[in-house]
């Protein structure tokens, strides 16, 4: 691989990760970061320009300029209004030839936003090709019992259900209750919102998976430390997360924070996960 590596940077702290990663495989990195939402603090250190998201022209511009054939999207975005957008000429150029796409679910956008940058010339990789995998079983001290298996079984079929359509890539799952689901609030408030719904007994499970068909370069189900802070104050007792389908924004501080809080962390292999663990 060959030239810099060019990343389209959303919020949080995954753009300056993957920047980091690529400097230590020994490649050069340019970030285009995105106004309003980058942030200052996480891209600052690597060579950088704020952009408004739909100047399209001067996106694909630095991107030349910079040499940039491979490229990741990371970090997110809320997304604008058609009015908010204020699309440049070739902004609007492609925003027509994504289409119907743009008012589809953000699988279908993304998909098509991929489709449409990797016609111009770009290699699209996922930042999960450069990040370091997360492997299936138990990170940290805490272990799930035989009911938290059951609703981590429970959990991967409401989400690929949910994922189906588009919906979410989490759920909250409490003695075979769903307690809540994941949709465009995030996993942050779908945690706030389970807590108030929480039962008596052991508390609830986490579960985050990618949906079905989902276009990985562009969407990754992505926790971090403030997850597990959420999860604890929602009274939940542990995370699952899909094996080499989830990014942690700090595996080290999650696992840390999760041997104080008492709460378990582990990667599942969706397909495999019931034969595996579940005892009938």
């Amino acid at each position: 691989m060959q030239g810099t590596v060019g990343i389209l940077a959303g919020g949080g702290p995954l753009p300056g990760q993957v920047a980091a990663a690529v400097h230590a495989m020994g490649r050069s990195v340019f970030i285009v970061a995105f106004q309003d939402f980058a942030e200052a603090k996480i891209i600052a250190p690597w060579p950088h320009e704020y952009v408004r998201l739909a100047a399209a022209s001067r996106i694909l511009g630095l991107l030349r300029e910079h040499n940039c054939k491979d490229i990741v999207l990371i970090g997110p975005v809320r997304r604008p209004s058609l009015r908010d957008l204020r699309p440049d000429a070739e902004g609007a150029r492609i925003l027509a030839r994504i289409g119907k796409a743009l008012f589809s679910g953000d699988d279908g956008l993304l998909a098509a936003l991929v489709k449409v940058l990797s016609e111009e010339g770009f290699n699209v990789r996922g930042a999960h090709e450069f990040l370091d995998s997360v492997e299936a079983g138990v990170l940290g001290k805490v272990s799930p019992d035989q009911q938290a298996l059951s609703d981590i079984a429970q959990g991967i079929k409401v989400v690929r259900a949910l994922g189906s359509l588009d919906i979410g890539q989490g759920c909250v799952i409490q003695n075979g209750l769903v307690l809540a689901v994941e949709a465009i609030e995030g996993t942050d408030v779908m945690l706030k919102r389970a807590g108030m719904y929480k039962q008596s007994g052991l508390g609830g499970v986490l579960i985050k998976q990618v949906k079905p068909g989902q276009e990985r370069r562009a969407d990754m189900p992505t926790i971090g430390p403030k997850t597990v802070e959420t999860a604890f104050e929602a009274s939940l007792r542990g995370i699952a997360f899909e094996a080499g389908g989830t990014l942690l924004t700090n595996r080290l501080e999650m696992i840390r924070l999760a041997d104080l809080k008492g709460l378990f962390l582990m990667g599942f292999n969706p397909e495999t996960f019931e034969k595996e663990y579940i005892h009938n």
